[in-house]
């Protein structure tokens, strides 16, 4: 079972990324979407930044079902040829 939570989050934010509190250690080793505007963050302990608001995100928090959903869209993957 996987207990991660998940958010999106603008990348022009990602210096309020505490990343001593998430899985990243970076922002060159987030997720991103195809445009390079958003970025995808994972924890299993929710971190300050989000527990206080310093740190807006897009979407909801997410579990690993709704990531996959999202990451499965055309703002994060191009579709298969067929």
């Amino acid at each position: 079972m996987n207990n991660k939570k998940y958010i999106v989050i603008l990348m022009e934010n990602s210096n309020g990324i505490l990343f001593s509190q998430v899985d990243q250690q970076s922002a060159q080793s987030m997720r991103r979407s195809l445009s390079n505007l958003m970025g995808l963050i994972s924890y299993r302990v929710e971190p300050s930044f989000i527990t206080d608001g310093s740190l807006p995100y897009l979407y909801t928090i997410m579990n690993q079902d709704e990531c996959l959903a999202l990451m499965a869209t055309s703002d994060w993957s191009t579709p298969d040829p067929e």
